[in-house]
């Protein structure tokens, strides 16, 4: 079975997984079987990992175990060489998950660089990244420093392994901490089937499918088409893709966490939301504080307070704010034009945090305007298969030239036939930008959930419509990452 079908968004996943990892987790939780619930969630996980490829199964359950194991020795430490050994065991497992993420993900880009400047051919290895690396990477860490740093106890083996193996949030995130979830799951009475619960995971759920299927899948289809050949494309067909795949990245990788939220409400669990309108942000401070909440937030805990310290001054804070973008930017891809990505979002959150300081601010539109300019930029620069596609893009944005000798009713017809061969698209993002920009985010809607026809009615619309759509589903695109 191919990992497409154990996507969220598929016949396989909705339903065939879903219902009897569901229904027979909650029937072992009445029957007050509570080990054994967790272990059938455990097991279920694990065979929702093993989809992608059977033969990374192993590598991620001794990942998993390995860190376990020494998380737990960090946290028994005692005795007079207590603090030397947490430091030994905390190295060795950073070792262990660094030198893991790093083999798989940039064997290839070391291999290319390296050939680069010395000239030589060496091959590449082409290795193939074990689904969802990069996310339970961060997750161990975290479960790592915080044994080190004393914020975790000696969890039962179940709870942890439930926390790190939790199907909603695997794969893509939310990137969730133990101190969110462990509690929930050792939480007995947390365990038993909550109506309201189920209905709002329900709702969610349907508003990440269609935010997904409806929204993202097409505009993204129609931005990588443009992407894979820009040579033969004319201003028109170059702002649509470069704005559709910036409306698409927010839909695709939003929706993904609105069906996980909602998955984990099915079993009464909370996960962390992951997104806030980040497209209304008035700066790149804002902006970061918006868009993938969980990982700014590992981010900032494990990298930008490993570097800065309160009250160490300006320098060492702008200094931390970039070796955390740097880190961001080389996590979220092996290439010189995700470094580059990363410094530039550096440089903009330092100017944002500068001028916030010197309380200097522009009139809300103008800076919600430069921001959004800023966003697109960057996902220009993101999204390319090179740093010089990515110019070559830009360049394309504002190369005119075609339109030379041309009259303003000549210009308009262009405008005119252009609309119309590629209505569906705009129709589309004109529908996602109205979204982005003017509606209620999940959070906001769902605040004051309670179940209603009302809900029901929007559940129901918003399914229905995206599984006739789910004929032609894609990966999620931080798949990749």
């Amino acid at each position: 079975m191919g990992f497409l079908s154990m996507i969220f968004s598929t016949y396989t996943f909705i339903f065939m997984f879903l219902p009897i990892t569901f229904l027979t987790y909650t029937i072992l939780n009445k029957l007050k079987l509570y080990p054994v619930a967790k272990l059938w969630l455990v097991l279920a996980s694990f065979y929702f990992y093993a989809q992608g490829s059977i033969k990374y199964l192993p590598l991620f359950v001794g990942c998993v175990f390995i860190n376990y194991i020494i998380g737990t020795m960090i946290v028994q430490a005692s005795g007079p060489y207590a603090l030397r050994n947490k430091r030994i065991l905390l190295a060795l497992g950073l070792i262990q998950n660094i030198g893991l993420l790093g083999y798989y993900k940039y064997t290839d880009f070391f291999i290319k660089s390296y050939n680069t400047v010395s000239g030589e051919a060496i091959p590449l290895r082409n290795l193939i990244l074990p689904i969802g690396i990069s996310f339970f990477t961060f997750q161990l860490i975290a479960f790592l420093v915080d044994s080190y740093r004393g914020e975790t106890k000696e969890y039962s083996v179940i709870d942890y392994l439930i926390f790190i193996t939790f199907f909603p949030q695997l794969i893509v995130g939310p990137i969730t901490h133990h101190k969110e979830i462990v509690p929930q799951f050792e939480d007995e009475k947390q365990s038993s089937f909550n109506k309201q619960s189920f209905m709002l995971g329900l709702f969610v759920f349907s508003i990440g499918c269609a935010k997904k299927i409806l929204l993202a899948d097409p505009l993204t289809a129609y931005a990588q088409q443009f992407f894979l050949n820009i040579a033969d494309a004319g201003v028109f067909k170059t702002w649509l893709s470069v704005i559709a795949y910036t409306f698409s990245y927010y839909f695709d990788l939003s929706g993904y966490a609105d069906m996980a939220i909602g998955l984990g409400l099915f079993f009464n669990i909370k996960l962390p939301q992951n997104f806030d309108s980040p497209y209304k942000a008035r700066n790149f401070r804002e902006y970061w504080r918006r868009w993938h909440i969980t990982l700014s937030r590992f981010l900032s805990d494990y990298v930008f307070r490993s570097v800065y310290k309160k009250g160490a001054g300006s320098f060492m804070f702008y200094t931390a704010v970039m070796i955390t973008f740097l880190v961001s930017g080389f996590w979220h891809g092996a290439g010189w034009r995700f470094i580059l990505w990363g410094v530039i979002n550096g440089i903009l959150v330092c100017a944002a945090h500068f001028m916030t300081r010197h309380n200097l601010k522009l009139p809300f539109a103008l800076a919600w305007f430069l921001t959004f300019v800023g966003i697109v930029g960057t996902r220009i620069l993101f999204v390319s298969l090179s740093t010089s596609q990515a110019f070559d893009v830009m360049k394309k944005m504002f190369n005119f030239s075609e339109f030379k000798g041309f009259g303003v009713d000549k210009i308009f017809n262009s405008v005119v036939i252009f609309t119309a061969y590629n209505l569906y698209i705009i129709v589309v993002l004109v529908i996602a930008m109205c979204i982005a920009f003017f509606a209620k985010n999940t959070r906001e809607i769902t605040d004051k959930f309670t179940p209603n026809y009302k809900y029901a009615i929007w559940a129901a619309v918003l399914f229905v419509l995206s599984v006739f759509q789910m004929t032609a589903v894609s990966k999620f695109l931080y798949f990749q990452f």
